[in-house]
């Protein structure tokens, strides 16, 4: 799980996918948050609980900024399995930033929102667990009124609108193509899409996938300097017909080694020494006893 946090951020932290991102998830594909207008933050904060110290860790967050002024801060929850907890989890990480907001350093600087997209990236099942507060707690009906509901901004990658997965630019859409057609056909047939950041996206592909092979063809990629998925695609292929040969030549070196062990134990059992040494120098002569004491069939 932890190989796959990581890949995920490897690729998200490009200021071109997390603005791809964004764009076309909050703004319909508008081009509203310029990815030159993006600063990374940091993501990890320390929280005090019943006197213990505790760290957590946003998996991508960035400083949107405008006029040299930080306007918003936007941070990114990879999920590949529904978490019934995830409204606690973002208002953890959302109230930890607006709190850095009343540090004494910080009391006369423009205040910003914080925004927390939930990208739930699994394509076996729907998300089925709430996303938000007043649906996971227990309290009492007098009470609700009192109790702040907070939402989670939740989006399932796996299952949106096809208008909508065509919005992407960045090389997240090659993601987001492979998890809707594993969700609607169990297969996958590559789109013409080009590739950025292949060594990036290869180890993705190869996390989500469990295939390796994806990973092991990055040097190969860059060597050829692949550009779409279906490059990555054949190179894949060709390097397991590589491999399948290989192998079949081994299997039949082995074999041949092993008919011709046969014989010859069988030709020292019968005392024939000169049928031997003829054999051993001799392959048409080797190959007529092969066929005679049935040893090749």
């Amino acid at each position: 799980m932890q190989e796959k946090d990581i890949s995920q951020k490897m690729l998200e932290q490009f200021d071109d996918v997390f603005s791809d991102i964004v764009n076309v998830l909050l703004f319909n594909g508008e081009n509203v948050v310029d990815e030159n207008s993006l600063l990374d933050t940091p993501t990890s904060s320390m929280l005090k609980i019943d006197g213990s110290v505790h760290s957590q860790d946003r998996d991508v967050a960035k400083y949107w900024q405008h006029s040299r002024i930080n306007i918003a801060l936007l941070g990114f929850e990879n999920q590949t399995v529904p978490d019934k907890l995830m409204p606690l989890r973002v208002i953890s990480y959302d109230g930890i930033e607006y709190g850095r907001q009343t540090k004494k350093r910080c009391r006369y600087k423009t205040k910003y929102p914080v925004i927390t997209l939930v990208l739930y990236l699994g394509y076996k099942k729907r998300w089925n667990y709430p996303i938000n507060i007043l649906d996971i707690v227990n309290v009492n009906d007098r009470l609700k009124p009192f109790v702040n509901d907070y939402k989670i901004n939740l989006f399932e990658i796996a299952y949106l609108d096809v208008e909508k997965i065509a919005l992407f630019k960045s090389d997240f859409r090659i993601l987001v193509d492979y998890l809707h057609q594993l969700q609607t056909n169990n297969s996958y047939n590559p789109k013409d899409y080009t590739i950025k950041h292949i060594n990036e996206l290869l180890t993705l592909m190869s996390v989500m996938t469990g295939d390796k092979r994806f990973e092991d063809s990055i040097n190969e990629a860059n060597e050829k300097e692949a550009k779409y998925m279906c490059e990555v695609l054949d190179i894949i292929e060709n390097r397991g017909i590589e491999k399948g040969l290989e192998k079949g030549l081994e299997k039949g070196r082995q074999e041949g080694a092993d008919m011709v062990s046969k014989l010859n134990e069988l030709l020292l059992n019968e005392g024939n020494i000169d049928k031997l040494r003829r054999a051993n120098t001799d392959k048409d002569y080797r190959y007529k006893l092969l066929r005679e004491y049935n040893i090749l069939q």
